[in-house]
């Protein structure tokens, strides 16, 4: 059995005072003030999914998203351990220690979460998918769900099913949202961010994929629809919405909303909305409902408050 722990935020062995996230295999970047919202309790026996991200830097780092079960009560405490440095000149911070675990609940282990019960209830009632690097959740709208066998780096909601893809051959799916933190840049305006990432996300998305195929034939032209400050979780945020044309199939919808993180060191982050055009896909206004119900983890009924509401979709 492997004695890594799992993704988290553990005392930070360079500056006790803080909390440094572990990735699963290395500590990354990321930091925050001991005292943070804690994570939501799984439910009885039941394990909290946690992915581990994937190795590496840049903006594909993945990020731990857990699900976990509505109306769920307080687990037993998790004895962490201590965090220390490697003896001798030179030593490099070790990674944190084996959690110890309640009984019938086996730690996280290798890339791929344990089946979920589902997520959890925010206050309104509407399950949500909680991305807790980040600091946010994310409402689990009718029409979507969890992610299940996706491949691709921080995916945190699709739709259900996928359909044989128009252009090259493949599976493809009628929508996908993804979060993401943006590291390895300087940028932290959320209206430069979102205005660079948007031509990515929609390459990602309709030309070419991670493997170089066209599901949809590849881009033919693209329309900017929509753009403009909104209120995110209580912070200041920016969006940027783009029509895409394929040569194959009705193409698609693709937004870039960037915004600051509440938690840990703020960083940027940025969440691209990929939804199908045409009766497949899902409504339009669902972009606006999902940016509309990001929360604060810990705060479900913390709102906007800053910049302006999602602009009319068209």
């Amino acid at each position: 059995m492997s004695m890594t722990p799992p993704p988290g935020w553990y005392r930070d062995p360079s500056a006790p005072s803080a909390e440094r996230w572990w990735d699963g295999t290395a500590w990354t970047g990321h930091r925050r003030t001991p005292g943070a919202p804690p994570l939501p309790p799984a439910g009885p026996g039941t394990a909290a999914p946690v992915p581990a991200p994937a190795a590496g830097g840049g903006p594909g780092r993945a990020k731990g998203i857990v699900l976990v079960a509505a109306g769920a009560v307080l687990v037993a405490s998790v004895v962490t351990g201590a965090v220390a440095l490697n003896g001798g000149d030179g030593g490099a911070a070790r990674g944190p220690a084996v959690p110890a675990t309640t009984a019938g609940t086996a730690p996280a282990s290798g890339t791929t979460a344990p089946p979920s019960s589902g997520p959890s209830a925010g206050a309104s009632g509407t399950p949500v998918v909680v991305d807790d690097l980040n600091g946010i959740t994310l409402p689990v709208l009718d029409g979507w769900e969890e992610p299940r066998n996706v491949s691709e780096d921080d995916v945190v909601l699709t739709t259900p099913g996928t359909y044989d893809c128009p252009g090259d051959p493949g599976l493809c799916r009628h929508g996908k949202v993804f979060s993401r933190t943006v590291t390895g840049d300087d940028e932290t305006d959320p209206r430069a961010l979102a205005e660079a990432d948007i031509e990515e996300a929609a390459d990602r998305a309709y030309d070419r994929d991670a493997l170089g195929l066209r599901p949809y034939g590849g881009i033919e032209s693209h329309a900017l629809v929509g753009r403009g400050q909104v209120a995110v979780a209580g912070r200041a945020g920016y969006f940027v919405r783009w029509r895409v044309t394929t040569a194959a199939g009705p193409g698609g919808y693709v937004q870039s909303l960037a915004f600051p993180s509440g938690t840990g060191s703020q960083a940027p982050v940025v969440v691209r909305f990929v939804l199908d055009a045409g009766p497949g896909g899902p409504p339009l206004a669902d972009m606006d409902r999902i940016t509309e119900g990001i929360r604060p983890v810990g705060d479900a009924d913390t709102g906007g408050g800053v910049g302006s509401s999602v602009g009319p979709s068209r």
